[in-house]
């Protein structure tokens, strides 16, 4: 069977009708307790997969409340009501070292990672798979909202929902071996269903926060693991105008958290705009005139995954979760891998991710997600 018609779940029209599998492929799920992988798994017993549900437990810190425990008892809850093995998966020790760790690190020197795709990598399709194929299983699935087809990864049909920018780190190989079965689905249309199959999670709202800890801001988050003083808050000619709780908790382009001295209702929103961690300093703007000048056009990528090799050195990237795309240029500076921006990008910030996609030349080219890489420096 190939890897297309495995990844083809209910469309928009909820047509559940589906040829049943005879050789019953085994397919292990994450079941974080939310409704999106419930009903991934709802979904794959009812196409003839012979399914067992997973939790993964991760690292939680001290301060926080432990949560990890009801939402593995919601996973529980979904795979009695599916009749379905259930497993629990202990990924503690590695989830501290290889994704909270490493967030950490980087936000000490001034950079803003994405936990989620170190999550991703290391962990849902990482350690996961790793241990689920070692006890027999061809698949694993999660809740993700993305698609898979000809062996390439897609945006999902929810755009709003869309969680390929997460997922750039994935390889071809990877992509033989996932399923994403609400890819195809509206958010809505996952409601119906989980409440069709009469799923215990079917009114649980969504979570949020960081991947997998919980609903905590990473402000509140990073407090507890970096050592943070006051500091002043400049415009672009150095003049002190605030204050703020610590360099190293802004991301730029950030509008929120600094205090702005004499502030008039006719001055609207600050931006930062810099940072400078060492003076513990950062510098915002209010004139967009100021903001595009202090922008980058171009800009170095590390740690690039390409899942298909462009053809074409003209990209759409998305330099942020759901921000929208924009036209980039591939070009190789040295012997790294350059962006050019057709006009300067307010709010990037180093250490990011960048995902390409196709530049839309036919109808839903754009929704192929090629690849990615971290924004490593500006270049002048």
């Amino acid at each position: 069977m190939s890897q297309k018609s495995l990844n083809t779940f209910p469309d928009s029209k909820e047509k559940i009708a589906v040829t049943q599998i005879t050789s019953k492929p085994k397919v292990f799920v994450g079941l974080s307790g939310g409704v999106d992988s419930a009903v991934s798994a709802a979904l794959l017993k009812e196409k003839g997969f012979d399914v067992t549900g997973v939790f993964i437990k991760v690292w939680q810190p001290d301060f926080l409340p432990c949560s990890w425990r009801d939402e593995r008892r919601d996973a529980m809850k979904v795979a009695i009501a599916l009749d379905i093995p259930f497993l629990f998966f202990d990924f503690e020790e590695k989830y501290k070292s290889e994704v909270v760790d490493k967030m950490i690190a980087e936000y000490k020197v001034g950079r803003t990672p994405n936990p989620d795709v170190l999550c991703n990598k290391e962990i849902k399709f990482g350690a996961f798979w790793k241990k689920a194929k070692e006890m027999g299983a061809n698949y694993i699935a999660t809740g993700h909202y993305a698609r898979i087809e000809y062996g390439q990864l897609k945006e999902a049909v929810d755009k709003e929902k869309d969680q390929s920018y997460f997922l750039w780190t994935l390889t071809r190989d990877d992509l033989t071996h996932i399923l994403f079965p609400v890819g195809n689905l509206k958010k809505d249309e996952v409601r119906k269903l989980a409440r069709k199959y009469n799923l215990p999670v079917s009114e649980k709202k969504d979570s949020q926060g960081i991947c997998f800890i919980g609903d905590v801001s990473m402000e509140e988050f990073l407090s507890h693991f970096i050592s943070t003083k006051p500091g002043d808050v400049l415009n672009t000619l150095g003049e002190i105008i605030g204050s703020h709780s610590g360099a190293v908790l802004y991301t730029i382009g950030e509008r929120h958290g600094f205090d702005i001295l004499k502030k008039k209702p006719e001055d609207g929103a600050f931006y930062v705009v810099s940072k400078d961690i060492k003076a513990n300093t950062i510098t915002v703007s209010n004139k967009k005139s100021e903001i595009d000048s202090l922008s980058p056009k171009k800009i170095v990528v590390k740690g690039v995954n390409w899942i298909t090799e462009p053809k074409n050195p003209l990209l759409s990237a998305r330099i942020r979760y759901r921000g929208n795309k924009v036209p980039a240029t591939l070009f190789l500076e040295g012997k790294e891998l350059g962006i050019e921006f057709q006009k300067p990008i307010n709010g990037l910030s180093l250490g990011q991710s960048i995902v390409f996609y196709l530049s839309p030349s036919k109808v839903d080219d754009g929704d192929y997600g090629i690849g990615g890489g971290v924004m490593d420096r500006v270049i002048s």
